[in-house]
């Protein structure tokens, strides 16, 4: 493997398989820069491993070639791993689920060919899972069979991560309506660029997490969006970001380093409370108090905080995912490829990866 790659997993969470008839997915996910496998019996996960790719960091941002081309190195021996820590062999598998898109198109590929390649070897079925709808379900994730801490239908979801902003009501696994999504830059998106603009590194999401744990979040305003109903929009809080920094470095060229704990709190505040205005607009007109957070952005300690706030003042009933569940993750693929397999819901083995969310 890779040594730029940094590798995590979850131990076996239950006993080797027994018996006949349960339903055991191997599930792949490969849409970006983490290569994930995982391994669910009877929506019980079994195992969970992710190879990372710590080569993005010195660009600035993920190089599709270099992650397609780790991919490649790091399928075999993850999804090798995801099978031995769960104790199982590959002829015990019911089906593959895979993230189909959206997603890099040459990483997709990578997870995608694998997957159609060993489920045709093994004359089983495919399962194809939405990256997004599989962020949503992550809240369905079980580690034990008394795990049932899980939203009831129909919830609001908050996604939130690099590439999207969306409030969604989930009817049911494969109901999700849209309510309000961004018409710009994502969250996430506006996190790393003024990560970036401040010279902090990439990803930024972590550094201004943990640089804002220190700051004064009412420190500096940064102008916020007026946009009609449930949508959002992050380009103009960037742009009053970069223009603010810009008229402080003239007057003090070391500014960003004299505040930068100040800033990424006063910067994720605003970003929190853009979140959760829509949000709470959302909750109001559907009467819908059981409210989940989903995404990379999920991770935010400012996010997780504002969402323990609306329980207490508001009555919400919150699910916020553990940690290993915010990021990319095979999980997520797996728990909704169960979903799917009950219902029978299969791909054809010529069903191709999209990058992009189909219109």
């Amino acid at each position: 493997m890779n040594k730029n790659n940094k590798n995590t997993q979850s131990a076996a969470l239950t006993p080797p398989l027994e018996g006949q008839g349960e339903v055991v997915i191997l599930a792949i996910e490969s849409s970006c820069d983490d290569t994930s496998a995982a391994v669910l019996c009877d929506g019980i996960l079994l195992s969970n491993v992710t190879a990372s790719q710590a080569v993005h960091e010195a660009y600035g941002g993920v190089v599709p070639e270099l992650a397609s081309r780790a991919h490649e190195q790091n399928i075999v021996p993850v999804v090798d791993q995801a099978l031995k820590r769960a104790g199982v062999e590959r002829e015990q598998l019911s089906a593959i689920a895979f993230t189909r898109g959206p997603g890099l198109m040459g990483s997709l590929l990578v997870g995608v060919s694998f997957a159609k390649g060993m489920a045709r070897s093994l004359g089983i079925p495919l399962i194809d899972v939405n990256h997004l709808q599989g962020h949503v379900l992550a809240h369905f994730i079980k580690e034990a069979e008394d795990d049932h801490d899980q939203p009831s239908f129909p919830f609001l979801c908050l996604l939130v991560s690099g590439g999207n902003s969306q409030i969604i009501k989930v009817n049911s696994y494969k109901d999700m309506e849209i309510l309000g999504q961004t018409i710009d830059d994502a969250a996430g998106e506006a996190i790393d660029k003024c990560s970036k603009v401040m010279g902090l590194g990439y990803p930024g999401g972590p550094v201004i997490d943990r640089l804002a744990r220190q700051g004064n979040a009412d420190a500096f305003k940064f102008a916020k969006p007026n946009i009609k109903g449930y949508d959002y929009s992050f380009s103009g809080l960037k742009t009053s970001f970069l223009y603010s920094l810009r008229d402080w470095l003239k007057d003090d060229p070391d500014f960003i380093e004299h505040h930068k704990e100040d800033l990424a709190a006063s910067l994720e505040k605003t970003i929190v409370d853009i979140l959760m205005k829509k949000l709470r607009q959302a909750v109001k007109d559907t009467g819908i108090r059981q409210v989940a957070v989903a995404g990379g952005v999920s991770a935010n300690n400012g996010l997780r905080n504002a969402f323990h706030d609306h329980a207490r003042r508001y009555g919400w009933k919150i699910f916020i995912p553990k940690f290993s569940y915010t990021t990319d993750n095979a999980a997520m693929i797996g728990i909704t490829g169960y979903f799917k397999y009950l219902d029978k819901d299969f791909c054809s083995i010529d069903a191709p990866a999209f990058a992009r969310m189909e219109k």
